[in-house]
C-alpha cells in the first residue's frame, strides 16, 4: 500500500506542476487609473482629409469601443487623444526650415493676430471622430509657440537651452494657448481636459542638417517653464476654464529624479513638486502629475526595471503628486532577438515588437506607477517603428516623398495596436489598479507579468497578462477578496493569430496565456 500510495502523490504532482497561481489582492488599492491615448501628430492633418470610408475605418481601429456580434471588439477604445496645437510651419512653407513637410503644422494664429479656426482641418476632422466614437479625454499640446512669437521666428531653436520666445513674450505665448482652447472648444464643441505647454524641453531642437530642422521643437529651462505655468494658470482662471496644466513631457524619464547636465532641465519631480519656491501645486488650473517619455530607458531589462522604481520613488515623497508616461515608441536599438530589424527601423506589423511593447507598458504601470500610457503618433507613413496604424501606397513599406499617400492610400492595422488595446480597451479612466504581488520583475519581463483593474461602477474585474515567453502558461487566479461570477473569465487574445479577439470563456482555476501574446481576462466581481 506505502508504495502505491507514493505513486498517486507523484502521479498528483506532476499534474498540478505546471499551473502557476497568482494571488490578485482585490482590497489592495494601488492607484487610480486616468487612461491610455495616442497623438495626432503629424500625419492626421493629410488623413483627415483621406476618402471618408478610409478615414472612418482608421478612426474606428483607434476609438472605437464597440463589439461585433461575435463579440470581438471593433477598435482599441483609447480614452486619450492628443492634440498637435501647431506653430504655423506649414504657412511658412520651404522658409520654415522645417525639411519635412509632413511635420510641419499649421496655426489657428495668424500674423495679423487674428485666429483661424478652420486650420488645422484633417486635425479637427479626427478630434470630431474621436467625440463621436466616445473618447472621454482630450489633451492639446505644442512643440513649439507660434512663429510669430519665437526670437528667431522660426519654429525650431537657435539657442541652446533658451524657451525660443521673444523676451517677455510669455504671457503672448499663454494667451495663444487660452485663446486657441477657447476657439477651438467653441467651434469644435469638445472640452480640452489638458493642455502641455512644453514638449522635451531638455533636447536642443537646433538645425540638424545645414539651417533645417526635421520638426517645430524648442528648449526650455524649468525656470522657464515655471514662468509659462504660472502665467498660464492665471489666465485659465481669469477666464473660469477647467483646463488643467500638465507637464514637463521629459524627454527621458531620468530628467525627471536626477541632475543629468546641470543645466535647469533636470531634477523636474522635485523642482515642481517639491519643497521649492518654483512648487506649482497650488496654482490654480494645474494637475498633480508629472510626465516623462519612456525613449533611450528600455533596454536591458534591468536598466528598463531600475529607472521606473527611481520615478515611483521619487513621485511617492510627494503626497497626491501622480506620474503619466506621456510619449513613447521605438527610437533603442535592443538587438535582433528583441525585435525585426533590431531598432526602432522599419516597421513592423508583427507580435514581436507588440511584445516588446506591452512588456514596456506593464513596467511602466506596475513598477514606475504610471496612472496613464500614451503612445506617439497613431498613424505613420515611414518604414519606421512609430505608428500603431501603418499607410502605404501598396507597392511599399512607407515613403517620405511629400506628395506620397497625401491624399488616398491603404492603411494596415499592427499586432502593436491590438497589444496596446489589451490595456486601453478594458482599462478606463477611474479604473482602480489592485495589486498583484509577488512578481519579480526581472523574471516575469522574459516571461509572464500581470496587472489587475477594479471596475468599481460596473462591478468587473480586468487581468491583463504579457507572456514574453516562448511556453503557453496556466494559472488560477486567487482573489484575496470577493468571488467571480460563475467562477469565470472572458479573455481577449492578441497573437500571432488573434486581434484582440475574444477566445472561450475560462474557469477562474484553469486559465491559460498562450506563448507570445497578451491576453485581457475579464469577469465579473462578487462581494
Amino acid at each position: 500500500m506505502r508504495k502505491i500510495y507514493i505513486s498517486l502523490l507523484l502521479v498528483t504532482s506532476s499534474l498540478s506542476f505546471g499551473q502557476r497561481t497568482a494571488t490578485i489582492s482585490t482590497d489592495n488599492v494601488v492607484q487610480t487609473m486616468d487612461g491610455f491615448g495616442g497623438s495626432d501628430a503629424w500625419r492626421c492633418q493629410f488623413v483627415g482629409k483621406w476618402p471618408e470610408q478610409k478615414k472612418n475605418a482608421i478612426a474606428d481601429l483607434l476609438f472605437s469601443k464597440e463589439f461585433d456580434a461575435q463579440g470581438n471588439p471593433k477598435g482599441i477604445g483609447l480614452s486619450i487623444w492628443r492634440f498637435n496645437l501647431g506653430a504655423g510651419s506649414t504657412e511658412q512653407g520651404e522658409k520654415s526650415k522645417v525639411s519635412d513637410e509632413w511635420r510641419r503644422s499649421e496655426s489657428f494664429l495668424q500674423a495679423d493676430g487674428t485666429y483661424d479656426f478652420s486650420k488645422q482641418e484633417g486635425q479637427r476632422w479626427f478630434l470630431q471622430a474621436a467625440k463621436k466614437r466616445g473618447v472621454e479625454k482630450f489633451l492639446i499640446f505644442t512643440n513649439s509657440p507660434p512663429v510669430y512669437m519665437t526670437s528667431n521666428g522660426l519654429s525650431f531653436a537657435s539657442q541652446k537651452n533658451k524657451l525660443n520666445l521673444k523676451d517677455g513674450a510669455i504671457p503672448k505665448f499663454a494667451d495663444f494657448l487660452v485663446q486657441s482652447i477657447q476657439g477651438l472648444e467653441k467651434k469644435e464643441g469638445i472640452k480640452f481636459d489638458y493642455v502641455s505647454p512644453i514638449n522635451e524641453p531638455q533636447w536642443e531642437w537646433m538645425p540638424k542638417h545645414g539651417d533645417t530642422n526635421s520638426q517645430e521643437g524648442t528648449p526650455a529651462t524649468n525656470q522657464e517653464i515655471y514662468d509659462l505655468t504660472k502665467s498660464l494658470s492665471e489666465k485659465l482662471k481669469a477666464q473660469k476654464m477647467s483646463t488643467e496644466i500638465v507637464i514637463a513631457e521629459a524627454a527621458q524619464i531620468n530628467y525627471l529624479y536626477e541632475n543629468v547636465n546641470g543645466e535647469n532641465r533636470d531634477n523636474q519631480i522635485d523642482y515642481f513638486f517639491g519643497k521649492t519656491k518654483t512648487n506649482i501645486a497650488k496654482l490654480p488650473n494645474v494637475k498633480h502629475v508629472i510626465l516623462g517619455h519612456s525613449y533611450f530607458t528600455t533596454w536591458p531589462i534591468d536598466k528598463q526595471v531600475l529607472s521606473r522604481k527611481l520615478i515611483a520613488a521619487n513621485v511617492k515623497q510627494n503626497p497626491g503628486l501622480k506620474y503619466w508616461q506621456s510619449e513613447y515608441c521605438i527610437l533603442e536599438n535592443p538587438g535582433e532577438a528583441e525585435i525585426p530589424g533590431g531598432s526602432g527601423g522599419g516597421r513592423d506589423l508583427g507580435m514581436q515588437t507588440a511584445l516588446f511593447v506591452a512588456r514596456l507598458i506593464h513596467n511602466d504601470i506596475a513598477v514606475a506607477n504610471a496612472a496613464s500610457w500614451q503612445w506617439w503618433t497613431s498613424i505613420t507613413r515611414v518604414d519606421y517603428k512609430d505608428g500603431l496604424i501603418y499607410l502605404d501606397d501598396g507597392k511599399s513599406n512607407g515613403g517620405t516623398a511629400p506628395d506620397y499617400v497625401r491624399n488616398d492610400g491603404e492603411f494596415h492595422d499592427s499586432k502593436l495596436l491590438w497589444a496596446l488595446g489589451n490595456y486601453s480597451l478594458f482599462v478606463r479612466p477611474g479604473m482602480l489598479r489592485i495589486d498583484v504581488p509577488n512578481q519579480n520583475e526581472l523574471d516575469a519581463a522574459n516571461d509572464v507579468m500581470l496587472t489587475a483593474y477594479k471596475d468599481a461602477a460596473n462591478q468587473k474585474l480586468i487581468v491583463v497578462a504579457v507572456n514574453c515567453g516562448k511556453s503557453s502558461q496556466k494559472y488560477k487566479f486567487d482573489l484575496s477578496k470577493g468571488t467571480i461570477k460563475n467562477n469565470e473569465f472572458i479573455p481577449y487574445v492578441t497573437s500571432e493569430n488573434s486581434n484582440l479577439k475574444r477566445a472561450y470563456t475560462q474557469k477562474t482555476d484553469d486559465l491559460e496565456i498562450p506563448a507570445k501574446s497578451v491576453v485581457t481576462f475579464v469577469g465579473e466581481l462578487e462581494y
